[in-house]
């Protein structure tokens, strides 16, 4: 879905970015583009830990244009994907060498989990730490 944000930018600073359709959701970066990049992140951020979350219907452009926060600001659109929020379980196949995945299956049990809980949780503190 494609949401309008306001873009602000002073001499000397990055570029800032509110979401009016999620109170609270900033984005920033050094270019337009990165801000404009970094908006799929804060909302995501916006979600995080949520359970059977619902996003809003995007706010007529007009709405954003005479929101409080555009005023020396510029309006665009953002394309989000909420794919994020999808909480099915899927299959995935990976190959692993025979040695690690006898590792990971000795690890899982020792934390009460199932092989495929232990590697999602490991991959998602891998991407907490990048």
């Amino acid at each position: 879905m494609r949401y309008p944000v306001i873009i602000h930018k002073d001499k000397n600073t990055d570029y800032g970015i509110a979401v009016p359709d999620f109170p609270g959701v900033f984005s920033g970066g050094s270019t337009l583009e990165e801000a404009l990049a970094n908006v799929q992140d804060a909302i995501e951020t916006f979600y995080d830990g949520e359970e059977l979350a619902i996003p809003p219907q995007p706010s007529p452009l007009e709405s954003a244009l005479a929101h409080e926060d555009a005023q020396g600001g510029a309006v665009a659109l953002v394309d989000v994907d909420f794919a994020f929020l999808e909480k099915k379980a899927v299959p995935v196949n990976i190959t692993i060498p025979a040695w690690l995945r006898d590792r990971i299956d000795k690890a899982a049990k020792a934390a009460g989990l199932t092989r495929s809980k232990f590697i999602a949780q490991a991959a998602q503190e891998a991407m907490r730490h990048m």
